[in-house]
């Protein structure tokens, strides 16, 4: 089972297409790349078979899913269960653009196919235009779900140019607001990028304790942290000593688990932006006084690095859509699979749609609702 934990998508595309193709499996497509602790693990209502297609304005098809229900042993829904407000939920934000909403919903899929009480699961879709909302009850029958309009100003003018033009959309920065946008009965939420797909029980991660830590994410300590952020930052004592007297470690932010009690009491939605005008005061400047690149990300790491909770790595194994670099293949990190996540350039469903995938990208497949409109 060696392979199934290391998958080398280079070694052997007959052992691969055995593995991946929903026809020749008779397990649900996680269990091919789960470790053997985990197999066994089913969701207790899913059914393989898909049923009707909806449509969207726009001209593009989805799948039907069927509905999902918990397993024998899972607590029933209670009375009030469709109230967000219900303590027995777990919460999952995930953002929704018209670029990425087929990945949005290969995403929210993926969790619900996996989850041992998918009735229990409720998603917070953070929405950057109308109309999405509909595309995503219509292709996911029952699911427990509340829209929130995100308004691309409240965070327009804090944004300055990074590396890469889509690291600069608005909703990036949605992740910032949750604890504002989310009801206050929320206490908890896990946030998730919408070019991933979850091949686990997502009720684990959200059971992972954050002790006193506002934030929980697989730490990537081995990683040069420096390269964050500009010579500018670290030449200047009064920016490096942000970092004074903690361990600061890389964390994808694509993958978090939040304690909003803690971010609201704390302010962190206040201190993120703050960093955010320090830098876009210095690319006013000429670039000369920029102190990072990267988006969203390094505003991130000046609040939360070294203040993480740490969270074992299956839970993101991230990089599959290359390191920036489009067209280029990633193979999995060593050890177990919970999430497989292609942040990157590189996103599966361009590259299966352009019949130019890397072996991985036909993991993410299974997932996939999205029906190419017929001539």
């Amino acid at each position: 089972m060696l392979w199934v934990v290391r998958l080398s998508g280079f070694c052997s595309a007959a052992m691969i297409m055995v593995v991946l193709s929903p026809s020749l499996q008779s397990f649900p497509p996680a269990e091919a790349i789960r470790s053997s602790h985990y197999l066994g693990i089913s969701n207790g209502g899913y059914d393989h078979h898909i049923a009707a297609v909806s449509g969207v304005a726009d001209g593009s098809r989805f799948r039907r899913a069927p509905i999902f229900h918990n397993a024998a042993e899972c607590e029933p829904p209670s009375a009030n269960g469709t109230c967000v407000c219900d303590p027995s939920l777990v919460h999952i934000a995930i953002t929704l653009d018209e670029e990425y909403l087929r990945g949005s919903i290969a995403a929210v899929h993926s969790v619900l196919t996996h989850a041992r009480c998918p009735e229990s699961v409720f998603f917070h879709l953070l929405l950057s235009e109308p109309g999405l909302e509909p595309v995503v009850r219509s292709s996911l029958p029952g699911l427990r779900l509340k829209a929130y309009y995100f308004d691309p100003d409240r965070v327009r003018g804090l944004i300055s140019t990074s590396v890469r033009q889509a690291l600069e959309q608005p909703l990036n920065y949605a992740r910032n607001y949750l604890a504002e946008i989310l009801e206050r009965c929320v206490s908890r939420v896990i946030y998730l990028d919408s070019d991933l797909v979850v091949v686990d029980d997502i009720g684990k991660l959200w059971r992972t304790g954050l002790g006193s830590r506002p934030v929980g994410a697989p730490e990537y300590c081995h990683a040069n942290f420096t390269k964050y952020f500009t010579a500018r930052f670290w030449s200047d004592r009064r920016l490096a000593a942000t970092f004074a007297g903690r361990r600061p470690c890389y964390f994808n932010t694509g993958v978090m688990v939040l304690d909003l009690v803690r971010w609201r009491r704390s302010g962190y939605t206040r201190r993120i932006e703050r960093w955010m005008k320090v830098q876009k005061s210095g690319a006013a400047t000429g670039g000369a006084g920029r102190i990072y690149e990267l988006g969203s990300l390094p505003p991130f790491l000046l609040v939360f690095a070294g203040h993480v909770a740490p969270i074992d790595h299956r839970w993101n194994q991230h990089g599959l859509g290359g390191d920036n670099v489009r067209g280029s293949c990633r193979d999995l990190h060593r050890g177990p699979v919970s999430l497989l996540h292609w942040s990157g350039s590189g996103k599966p469903w361009v590259r299966l749609d352009s019949n130019r995938p890397c072996p991985l990208d036909h993991l993410w497949a299974p997932y996939d609702l999205y029906e190419p409109a017929v001539a």
